[in-house]
């Protein structure tokens, strides 16, 4: 009899996996004394059973986070989602782009495949008509692909006329609503006025690599100059376009003002043909502000120039968060509540000997309401020790980037654990 009763319960959990579209392991539990993993599916998504970031990562009720791939060498940045519906990222530090392909769909990739290698500090990736875009140290390349076997064309030049990589070398790329391909290229100091025009800018050109004809220098006697969109923006290694159409870009501020200053600005509303305030001016306050940009006394500005000039950020965080990569959650597996709004990775701070200055490394949420901020919270922490700074050793992992994989999974790039982390909602 009691045979019997473990034959109906295994035979009702395959009937679930076969309607839920596969083996999706989740909870262990014990009948009888043998052990068989329930499926646990959220909108078809699936969960597998709890691992070391679950026990460790801090979310809101309901959310559930897993490991998808581990072990990962070359610092894992930044990520995009294939027209195979796999997800890309670049491991920067081994000059290499992988796929992390989940073909059985039960939550955890498989073995990592190499897709470009022997590139130069590989960081943004972007698909677009056809071609896979990886913004590098000082190019943009891009293949064809993937085709029906996954595979890809040899690496094309699109474009060299980026700033070589000195000081802040990550180059981020996206494509925005008017079909221009923009890069985001740091400072190559803390603090200093540039003598290369696409330093501490956003970049814009054709899909080609040609300079748009309405760009505020597309016929400028310095070729340096003729991609430049807007500049004063000193580390902005992430970007991307409002619900209502404005492109935002986040920032972070310099060094040397001590733990508190300047703030990071993680909205920015980025003006065409418009300075930012780096390295003159910056935003004051923190949190939701509305204020002039006030000016950082280490540096005259230049003639003419003033900090009501310079286009001041909407939203601010403490000084030396260090906010990186960031997405909006649009159709994502999430609550209502929680779609439609934005998630930032901060990658925490390493450079302070206060601990009351700590700043985490984390997810952070951004509530937005009719497209605009309106207040942040954090989404998901406990990555650093307790007292312990986020560049600490001890750290299990830094989040770098933040994107939504086509089911509306949450995907957490680790650039210090070398780790990708799935998140979905799983009451």
């Amino acid at each position: 009899m009691v045979n019997m009763r473990n034959k109906i319960i295994i035979l009702i959990f395959t009937i679930v996996l076969i309607v839920s579209g596969g083996p999706f392991p989740a909870q262990a539990q014990v009948i009888n004394g043998n052990t068989i993993y329930l499926p646990l599916v959220s909108k078809g998504i699936a969960l597998p059973p709890p691992d070391a970031a679950s026990q460790r990562i801090t979310l809101p009720p309901g959310f559930q986070i897993r490991i998808f791939a581990d072990q990962l060498s070359g610092s894992p940045r930044f990520m995009t989602i294939g027209p195979d519906g796999q997800l890309y990222i670049s491991l920067m530090n081994a000059g290499q782009v992988v796929r992390l392909p989940d073909r059985n769909h039960n939550g955890l990739a498989e073995p990592a495949e190499i897709v470009a290698t022997g590139i130069s500090l590989p960081h943004g990736l972007e698909f677009y008509q056809g071609y896979l875009y990886i913004a590098s140290g000082n190019r943009v390349q891009r293949m064809q692909g993937p085709d029906s076997s996954g595979n890809f064309s040899a690496l094309q030049l699109v474009t060299d006329n980026i700033p070589s990589a000195t000081g802040h070398v990550t180059r981020t790329i996206h494509f925005g609503p008017d079909d221009k391909m923009y890069v985001s290229a740091g400072s190559s100091c803390n603090i200093c006025e540039e003598s290369d025009p696409r330093r501490a800018a956003i970049l814009r050109f054709n899909p080609d690599g040609s300079i748009p004809a309405d760009n505020p220098f597309a016929n400028d006697a310095d070729m340096r100059k003729r991609p430049v969109y807007a500049w004063g923006l000193r580390n902005s290694v992430d970007f991307l376009w409002s619900p209502n159409g404005h492109l935002w870009a986040d920032h972070n501020g310099s060094d040397g003002l001590g733990d508190d200053l300047p703030p990071e600005e993680i909205i920015i509303p980025v003006q065409i043909n418009k300075s930012h305030g780096w390295p003159y001016c910056y935003t004051p306050g923190v949190g939701l502000v509305n204020a002039s940009e006030v000016r950082d006394t280490r540096l005259a500005l230049p003639p003419g120039f003033t900090c009501n000039d310079a286009v001041a950020a909407i939203l601010t965080a403490p000084a030396h968060s260090a906010p990186l990569g960031m997405s909006i959650a649009s159709g994502s597996n999430f609550p209502s509540e929680y779609n439609n709004d934005l998630y930032v990775a901060f990658h925490g701070s390493w450079n302070t000997n206060v601990v009351a200055n700590y700043r985490d490394c984390k997810v952070e949420r951004v509530k937005l309401e009719n497209g605009l901020p309106v207040g942040t919270e954090t989404f998901a922490s406990g990555w650093r020790e307790n007292n312990k700074k986020c560049g600490d050793s001890s750290t299990y992992g830094r989040p770098a980037d933040v994107i939504f994989g086509n089911n509306g999974e949450m995907f957490i790039s680790d650039d210090a654990g070398g780790r990708i982390y799935r998140v979905v909602y799983a009451p």
